[in-house]
């Protein structure tokens, strides 16, 4: 491919400002849809704990990772390098605070009722263990800006899903408003295939693989959500709670308004 013979400068250094810019679309993408369902009134600040430690670690991942490409854009990569050792310890972070928080939600209210049971536990579980996955790659590899970039561009592309589903039209998408939401973010790598061909005359390889393992991971959490042992693990998830009292299917409140 083109790309594979490009200078190393270009390669290293040059983008800077595209992966800045979708830095920052991304991160307001996320920030916009929690602001915006706060300000409706349909969340609160009156939830257990567990719900403001996951807030506080996910909203400082969004402050690390425009903080990272900042200092790459003024090429300070003296500081990028240092703050980037906290990623480390920031991503398993977020998997862990993911993943409580999502059975939380389960038990107490089901998740949101535009989202199948299964498909909201399940799929997003998988699609958490895929960021984390693809964020601890990109961080492999540091050195080799044409991977490290593209592949943290995809790994953050998953975590933009709860700020699209905070500002699309959910209850019009049911029975697909998980799917539709889930293709809506990966658009994110598809723009970065885009600016590749155009800048480099070639799609880096590492978007190939990004946005394949992303899909192939939604899939896969699918299938799994909807076969036995997909509803047996839900069931077992939500059993005597709260959370085991609605519809595992997607549903409309009563007397709600289209």
């Amino acid at each position: 491919m083109a790309i594979a013979t490009a200078p190393r400068e270009t390669i290293v250094h040059g983008d800077t400002r595209f992966f800045t810019i979708m830095a920052f679309v991304m991160s307001f993408i996320i920030v916009a849809g929690f602001s915006v369902n706060l300000a409706m009134g349909r969340s609160s600040f009156d939830v257990p704990a567990v719900y403001h430690v996951h807030a506080l670690v996910f909203m400082g991942w969004i402050g690390l990772y425009l903080a990272q490409h900042v200092t790459a854009s003024q090429r300070n990569w003296t500081l990028h390098a240092a703050l980037g050792k906290f990623a480390y310890l920031w991503v398993p972070a977020m998997v862990i605070a993911g993943g409580a928080i999502m059975i939380v939600v389960a038990r107490r209210t089901g998740g949101p009722f535009f989202f199948d049971v299964n498909e909201f536990l399940i799929s997003n579980l998988a699609l958490l263990l895929c960021f984390g996955g693809l964020a601890l790659w990109a961080l492999r590899r540091q050195r080799y800006n044409g991977w490290h970039r593209r592949l943290m561009l995809c790994s953050m592309a998953v975590l933009t899903g709860p700020g699209l589903g905070r500002l699309l039209p959910m209850p019009l998408m049911i029975p697909n408003a998980w799917t539709i939401t889930t293709a809506a973010t990966m658009v994110f790598p598809i723009i970065g295939m885009i600016a590749d061909r155009r800048g480099h005359g070639g799609i880096h390889p590492a978007y190939r693989w990004g946005l394949g393992i992303y899909a192939a991971t939604f899939i896969v959490s699918m299938l799994l959500a909807y076969s036995p042992m997909g509803y047996a693990f839900t069931e077992w998830v939500i059993a005597d709670s709260a959370g085991a009292e609605r519809p595992m299917e997607a549903f409309l409140p009563p007397g709600f308004a289209m």
